[in-house]
């Protein structure tokens, strides 16, 4: 690398660790005209910086590679093996199981700009428009799914399928989710109980003063919380919900691979 660093580029231990992941062809197939890490921390500015493809700084790979080869790892569904694998690996440096047997239930609205107007919908309760991303996270806040909607859907309607998706990877783990008042309902419950998950219901205080840290609610919070990190993620500037949805992977696993190398040289 003959530049000056930047401070979104991928460290040396984390490159050990995505590197195969990323690698969808050798190193040195004759297709490839730019290093595959640089074009990695290309995606890395993108993401941490909210710019547009166009944006990316002259001495990283071109945009148009960057973008291409981001549209290759998100079909091959790269980041989500990476963040699974590594939660798995954060699990139990942390003493827990591998797999999960409680997650965490939420929703996170991003208003809509030019490029993803066309499939918004119009929160009426934010009085914004624009898409809502409904993530899982187990609870220590990593990422177990996450599916995007229109703004105007309502959480209780995303329960089914976000309830099936955490019991795929996590092998029918799950037994209850903490869930807010937004989910509340039969529909719900039932949607749950299909898949083996138990919703709890996390209730504010009825003499609520000021801000209230909310049992088990706060870890998502947490999580969201994380993502502000990623200016990219901070509206919703894509025209595919399949890409905003891989770039919420792409921002976990950059966190979780950098908080695993953190961990592993504190054990050594």
């Amino acid at each position: 690398m003959n530049r000056k660093p930047y401070p979104t580029d991928v460290s040396d231990d984390e490159w050990v660790f995505v590197a195969p992941y990323l690698t969808l062809m050798t190193e040195d197939a004759p297709q490839r005209d730019h290093p595959l890490r640089e074009v990695f921390n290309g995606l890395r500015y993108v993401a941490r910086g909210g710019i547009s493809w166009r944006m990316v700084p002259n001495d990283l790979p071109p945009w148009y590679t960057v973008y291409q080869q981001t549209q290759r790892w998100l079909k091959a569904g790269v980041f989500e093996a990476m963040v699974h694998d590594l939660r798995v690996l954060l699990r139990l440096a942390a003493g827990r199981n591998p797999q999960p047997t409680g997650a965490i239930f939420d929703s996170r609205m991003l208003q809509s700009s030019p490029e993803s107007g066309e499939r918004a919908g119009y929160d009426g309760a934010k009085r914004h428009k624009g898409s809502k991303t409904h993530l899982a996270v187990d609870t220590l806040g990593l990422l177990l799914t996450l599916h995007v909607t229109p703004a105007d859907e309502q959480d209780r309607a995303q329960v089914g399928q976000l309830a099936q998706d955490v019991q795929t990877v996590t092998g029918e783990m799950v037994e209850v989710a903490f869930v807010d008042q937004g989910y509340t309902g039969e529909t719900a419950e039932q949607a749950a109980a299909e898949h083996g998950i138990r919703l709890e219901v996390v209730k504010l205080p009825e003499a609520k003063r000021g801000f209230v840290l909310l049992p088990r609610r706060w870890v998502v919070e947490r999580s969201f919380g994380w993502l502000a990190r990623f200016r990219r993620l901070a509206r919703d500037y894509e025209r595919l919900p399949d890409t905003l949805k891989g770039l919420h992977f792409l921002a976990f696993a950059m966190l979780m691979a950098q908080r695993f190398v953190q961990t592993i040289a504190h054990c050594l």
